[in-house]
């Protein structure tokens, strides 16, 4: 498994877990981190058995957005990362879930604060949990800064665009339920509790056929910005093949036996 200074990974069964580590700085992003971040979504594109991750932060805390200093390589932990990011000049953008979508579901589970940067990988997530003291909020506009990970695209897409506006154009905190009643999270629970129901639903999700999961994430994306028309034949062409997997045969057989299924990826 990968890993580093500010990431750590562990697994769960078959979810791979990411622990955003740098709580003295509230999560804030690192070279060391974003490195951390990239390594981890390819170790999971990569290993078939893993079925799902799991994006949390250590101390209480999720993200707090950037840390300019540390990510132009300062300090001992950014100093040996320096060559990975003059090879890939793209690898913070691919870490932060701009320019990389995993195959694999990634469920975010939010403790304190993920503000800026932190809001901004949130949305590359496709499951989101927090818990009921999380503070959301997009702040660069307050700094004169513009939110570039993404947010003026995405954001109008996963949410009504008269919130998504009002969140880009104040800059203002937002609490979970408030954040849960505009629809950019999903499940508010008990203060310290997100990262056990994230993985409550990672596991719902490794219970089921790992090549129809796979198929069914990549088709709602795929189609998302597609007329209906074209997106239902893209969604026929994409989905039939799967009812000619050994998955498939074995969802049925189960099924008909009453017992759990065994899925094999085939």
């Amino acid at each position: 498994m990968s890993g580093t200074e500010h990431l750590t990974v562990r697994r769960e069964g078959a979810t791979l877990v990411l622990t955003l580590n740098r709580p003295q700085a509230k999560n804030a992003l690192s070279l060391s981190m974003l490195v951390g971040l990239y390594d981890g979504w390819i170790e999971a594109d990569e290993d078939e058995a893993i079925r799902s991750i799991v994006l949390t932060g250590a101390g209480g805390a999720f993200c707090a957005g950037m840390d300019l200093k540390a990510l132009a390589g300062k300090g001992m932990e950014g100093e040996r990362y320096r060559d990975r990011l003059k090879a890939d000049p793209d690898l913070h953008w691919k870490a932060m879930l701009r320019h990389h979508r995993p195959r694999k579901p990634v469920i975010a589970a939010v403790e304190g604060y993920c503000v800026a940067g932190g809001t901004e990988i949130l949305q590359g997530t496709d499951i989101r949990v927090a818990g009921e003291s999380a503070t959301f909020g997009l702040f660069e506009v307050k700094r004169g800064l513009f939110p570039i990970g993404g947010s003026t695209v995405r954001l109008q897409r996963q949410i009504p665009r008269t919130h998504a506006l009002e969140m880009l154009l104040t800059g203002r905190p937002y609490g979970a339920r408030e954040a849960a009643g505009i629809g950019l999270i999903g499940h508010v629970v008990p203060d310290g509790t997100a990262l056990d129901k994230a993985l409550e639903i990672a596991e719902q999700i490794n219970a089921c056929g790992p090549l129809a999961v796979e198929a069914v994430k990549a088709s709602v994306y795929d189609t998302a910005e597609m007329t209906e028309t074209d997106g239902l034949a893209a969604e026929l062409k994409r989905g039939w093949p799967i009812f000619d997997t050994t998955d498939a045969k074995e969802g049925a057989r189960a099924f008909a036996q009453k017992r759990p299924p065994v899925y094999k990826r085939a």
